[in-house]
Parts: structure tokens; C-alpha cells; sequence
């Protein structure tokens, strides 16, 4: 009677060419490394903070007020600023005319400018 070998499980194994076959791996030569490896590593920008669209989810606030958060938030800080510039813009104005004030004051009033100039500055002091 003829000895049959030991039945061994078939793998498949995929080719170097890129064909699938069944395959004992006892019988498979050494597969051989074929070069380094390439990573692709896809490195995005961080997403802004959402902190308080977070917390306003968590503590059950409606998507409503999440998305006028989003919205009025950017906007908020805009106005601010646009207001900040303005009351900057006014102070340079003020300063300049209250120079231009006094410089004429100076020079037109005679003596009796010159002295008030004097006395409205040792005031402001």
C-alpha cells in the first residue's frame, strides 16, 4: 500500500508579479526584502480650537447656539477691533488739533497767549 504524505494546509501567497496562487509555504523560496519601504505620511494643519462649541454641546446647548457661536464669535472680535481703531484714531485727532490750538494760541495771542499757554500747560500737569 502506498504511503500518502501528511495533508498540509494551502496558503495563498501572492507573486511577485501580483497573481494570487494556492501554495504550500514549506515549498515557497525565501521571499528576499526589495528595498526600503516608502511612507506616506499626510501631515495636515491642526483644526481650529472649537473649546467653547465643546463645552456648549456637552452641557446639552442646541446646534443653534453652537452655529451662532461659530458665526457671531469671529464677527464679535471684528467689531471690536474696528471700535478699537476708531477710538485710536479719534485720540490722534484730538492730540493733533489740541497742538494746533495751542501753537496758534502762541503765536497770535502776544504775551497774553503765551502766558495762558503757559498757565493751560502747567494745569495739564
Amino acid at each position: 500500500m502506498e504511503q500518502l504524505p501528511a495533508h498540509r494546509p494551502l496558503t495563498v501567497v501572492q507573486l511577485p508579479d501580483g497573481t494570487h496562487v494556492y501554495a504550500d509555504p514549506t515549498t515557497l523560496p525565501a521571499q528576499q526584502a526589495a528595498g526600503p519601504q516608502v511612507v506616506h505620511q499626510h501631515i495636515h494643519q491642526a483644526p481650529p480650537d472649537r473649546t467653547v462649541q465643546r463645552i456648549a454641546l456637552g452641557s446639552g446647548v442646541g446646534a443653534g447656539a453652537v452655529a451662532a457661536g461659530v458665526y457671531f464669535g469671529p464677527l464679535f472680535v471684528g467689531v471690536l477691533t474696528a471700535i478699537a481703531a476708531n477710538l485710536a484714531l479719534l485720540a490722534f485727532i484730538a492730540l493733533v488739533l489740541g497742538w494746533a490750538v495751542v501753537t496758534v494760541v502762541r503765536s497770535v495771542g502776544g504775551a497774553d497767549g503765551k502766558a495762558a499757554a503757559k498757565r493751560s500747560r502747567a494745569k495739564g500737569r
